[in-house]
């Protein structure tokens, strides 16, 4: 028989967006991370992988000034390669990806 030492650890379960790595989605790349203290990037080859243990926020007028350009959410859709989580709210000036509880 095991004895318990203590209540079970808790873990966190991420969310996470895989985007392309251009040129363009640079911008992308960089708003995400400025806009989401608690994320962590990855580059590998050919995409960067976000993740957080919270949520990801991918705001609109973020990118647009890293880009020098408009910029609209549905290119977002261009950019993704995957993602892990729940799309909780996309508009035309924000998304929002986190785990629904």
């Amino acid at each position: 028989m095991t004895q318990s030492t203590g209540p079970t650890p808790t873990r966190v379960r991420q969310v996470g967006v895989d985007i392309q790595e251009t040129e363009e989605n640079r911008a992308v790349v960089e708003a995400v991370e400025a806009d989401n203290e608690d994320c962590t990037v990855r580059h590998m080859p050919g995409l960067v992988r976000i993740t957080s243990p919270t949520r990801i926020v991918v705001n609109r007028e973020s990118v647009e000034q890293r880009l020098g350009r408009e910029w609209e959410t549905h290119e977002f859709q261009l950019a993704i390669v995957s993602y892990f989580g729940h799309i909780a709210e996309w508009d035309d000036d924000q998304i929002l990806i986190q785990w629904d509880h």
